[in-house]
């Protein structure tokens, strides 16, 4: 019998969230693996859906989206990131970041196409590109310097770089802040990037879905630099800065022409996005400047409750400069075991989940001393994994 998997997808089995979240169910553990909040978002935006299923808005909506929704968009990031996009031809509504990656990677690369990535990233880009028919080639993110608090030191080595682009190469896939290490990618490391990609004339995609999580540095969107908002797409979502992840609500901004590539994917992998999310959408993006300085304010919280206490437990923890994650490395609780052994003990052991990043590496030994872990929880969720962890480091 012929294989029911096709070559492309050969070796994506179950996702580790998902083989992770079953061992935590098991186990009776505290979570802290799979990146979505264990609290909901706000209630002004929940109730703006609610009045539009009341309303009657529960028809197919516009494939590139709902009017109101690209134009709440189009008015973001002119106010946030100083780019301006037209809300009719180079703003497209998509069922989250995830589907917004497929789409365009879908749309733009061709069987035998490559695809620059740094690894470690987030698991959908990889079997995203060989869907594709493409070819991932990785430039690893290292940490360099001292572990602490004074932000990441996660950095690329531009000659790597530079030998990763070839003449097959389409597209830099890129991730600021970056999903699981916090990277903050600074202006100079972007206009690195931009360079090559002006220079080879190579398209950029920028997920940028923790624009928001940024807790030392600053968010710079690539497109902002020179030759680069006509050839970059750049991707976000609702769902991590309003804490609504099930909504799947994602837009990609883009030049009329990369716009219309996407579109063409979009309208034959889910055609529309739910009707009255968008609407709650559309308030969302109209949330004050005070929310977002909230948000911010209580993720600074749980980032220094958490970390202080993986150190109290023994780990060594790189901050994060963005996102929600922490990546920390277990050399003293090891014991000869690679990140995805860890993990497992630790569930059984201490009753706490994390992710073993290794599964986010084209070459996995670059990360098999470390572990991811979420904050995005309630402080009573982070104090029971931290009460657990200090239990377990205590006795051995």
């Amino acid at each position: 019998m012929r294989p029911r998997l096709t070559r492309r997808l050969a070796g994506f089995g179950t996702t580790v969230f998902t083989e992770i979240t079953r061992l935590a169910n098991e186990a009776g553990a505290v979570n802290l693996g799979q990146g979505f909040p264990d609290f909901d978002g706000p209630e002004f935006v929940k109730e703006a859906a609610i009045a539009a299923i009341a309303a009657g808005h529960g028809q197919y909506a516009r494939m590139a989206g709902v009017p109101a929704l690209t134009a709440a968009i189009s008015a973001k990031v002119a106010r946030d990131g100083g780019l301006a996009y037209d809300a009719e031809t180079e703003i497209t509504v998509t069922s989250g970041a995830t589907e917004a990656i497929w789409a365009t990677l879908g749309a733009l690369c061709d069987v035998g196409d490559e695809v620059v990535i740094f690894e470690p990233f987030y698991d959908s880009y990889r079997a995203a590109i060989c869907a594709a028919g493409a070819v991932p080639r990785a430039v690893t993110l290292r940490w360099p310097g001292e572990l602490g608090p004074a932000g990441s030191g996660w950095r690329f080595d531009a000659d790597q770089l530079r030998a990763a682009v070839t003449d097959r190469t389409r597209v830099i896939l890129l991730n600021t802040p970056n999903n699981p290490t916090g990277k903050v990618y600074t202006r100079e490391e972007l206009t690195q990037i931009a360079e090559l990609a002006v220079k080879y004339d190579l398209i950029v995609v920028s997920d940028e879905v923790y624009e928001h999580l940024v807790f030392a540095g600053e968010h710079v969107s690539i497109a902002t630099l020179p030759g680069m908002r006509e050839r970059t797409v750049v991707i976000s979502s609702l769902g991590k800065t309003f804490s609504l992840t099930g909504w799947k609500i994602g837009w990609t901004c883009a030049p009329p022409e990369l716009s219309a590539a996407v579109r063409t994917a979009h309208q034959f992998i889910t055609f529309a996005t739910a009707t009255p999310l968008q609407w709650g959408a559309v308030a969302a993006l109209g949330a004050p400047r005070a929310y977002y300085d909230t948000f911010l304010d209580e993720y600074t919280a749980r980032r220094a409750r958490l970390g202080a206490g993986l150190e109290a437990a023994g780990f060594d923890v790189a901050y994060p400069d963005g996102t929600y994650f922490i990546a920390a490395r277990f050399d003293a609780h090891a014991r000869g075991e690679d990140d995805v052994a860890f993990a497992r003990r630790l569930i059984q052991e201490a009753g706490v989940a994390v992710i073993p990043p290794s599964v986010f590496y084209l070459h996995p030994e670059h990360g098999r001393r470390w572990v991811r872990a979420a904050f995005c929880k309630r402080d009573t969720t982070l104090d029971a994994a931290i009460a657990r962890l200090g239990a377990w480091a205590a006795a051995g």
